[in-house]
């Protein structure tokens, strides 16, 4: 039977748990899932309605006996209990209902979390089935699905710009060398677009409106061609009526130069701690962009701008993590000196 043959019944998983979205990658089979990060609970029963998309419809949606939540927050676990559930839901729809018997599952992480976090995410796999569980730290498995050589002994710097935090390292022989964590990322990001439009337009916008907004006409840095533009209805605070207003890239780019500066100077800091050997590496390599923040117009441009080091965006940015746990699962003794936690049960 060759490789691919057993890899097809691979019961393995790695999953990217990320504040705003949860991808699962099989061995033999690729991602089997991706949804959002939200739960939908019946609060008298205690039981999980809905997980992913399904859920997410139901924000801001539910009757009083149901809640639709995101678990995580910033980039940590806001609430255990049902982070648990949700990862739990999560891994059974990977399995198409089949049991974890004897699988092995690597989770990416937020670096920011606590190790109470940690040992929530591990039982919770461990309860869906898991033999074993092993934490990978996010910005080391998007180099390594950005296909970075973190096991040489070489300079690699990556930026993962998630949902709810910015991660930056600095990494070398499979390990980070340098890495900060900062709390602003996308969701930072669509909240000042949200906070402009109301105190410049007096327009109340929703959360799915001001991210229409930074994806649509949202940018870093300059760029010669003509600026885009974008009408966008909201409720207007003076009047309390709906209205449409006109409004062009160059003010989106201004409302969100405060958390790009935010994200850009942890760059710089992270860049004065590296060792002259690495950073030299750095100089010669280029600096990767990961994650869904990596899609932002001209962040790339703006990062090279004010470091003078040349920057790269990883092929596929949103999937880098969970590309990573799954290249870690396929060469796993090569690559298994990466996680930073474990559990095992015979």
């Amino acid at each position: 039977m060759g490789v691919l043959s057993i890899l097809s019944f691979s019961r393995d998983m790695g999953i990217d748990l990320g504040t705003a979205n949860t991808l699962v990658y099989v061995p033999g089979k690729d991602i089997v899932l991706d949804e959002p990060s939200v739960i939908a609970i019946d609060q008298t029963k205690k039981i999980p309605l809905a997980v992913g998309h399904d859920a997410k419809k139901m924000l801001g949606r539910t009757p009083g006996n149901v809640v639709a939540i995101r678990p995580l927050r910033d980039g940590v676990i806001a609430d255990i209990e049902t982070a648990e559930l949700m990862l739990e839901e999560f891994i059974k729809r990977a399995q198409d209902g089949n049991p974890l018997v004897r699988s092995r599952v690597v989770i990416g992480i937020p670096s920011g979390i606590t190790k109470v976090e940690r040992r929530a995410v591990m039982e919770a796999a461990g309860r869906a089935g898991a033999r074993e569980v092993f934490l990978i730290e996010e910005p080391v498995a998007a180099a390594i699905g950005a296909g970075l050589p973190v096991e040489e002994p070489t300079g690699n710097m990556i930026i993962d710009i998630g949902g709810g935090t910015t991660e930056v390292a600095v990494l070398s022989l499979q390990g980070a060398v340098i890495s900060e964590s900062v709390r602003v990322a996308g969701d930072e990001l669509t909240d000042s677009i949200a906070q402009y439009m109301k105190k410049v337009h007096n327009l109340i916008v929703g959360e799915r409106t001001a991210e229409e907004i930074k994806i649509k006409i949202g940018s870093a840095y300059p760029t010669e061609e003509e600026e885009p533009m974008m009408e966008v209805r909201g409720l207007h605070m003076l009047s309390g009526l709906p209205r449409t207003v006109t409004i062009k890239g160059p003010e989106i780019r201004e409302s969100m130069s405060e958390p790009l500066s935010v994200i850009v100077e942890a760059v710089k800091r992270s860049l004065e701690q590296t060792p002259p050997e690495l950073a030299a590496d750095i100089i010669d390599r280029g600096i990767m962009l990961a994650g869904g923040g990596a899609l932002l117009r001209g962040l790339d441009t703006l990062i090279g701008h004010e470091t003078g080091i040349v920057t790269h965006i990883a092929e596929n940015p949103l999937k880098c993590v969970v590309y990573g746990t799954g290249r870690v699962l396929e060469d796993f003794k090569r690559l298994n000196r990466v996680f930073i936690e474990s559990y095992g049960r015979s």
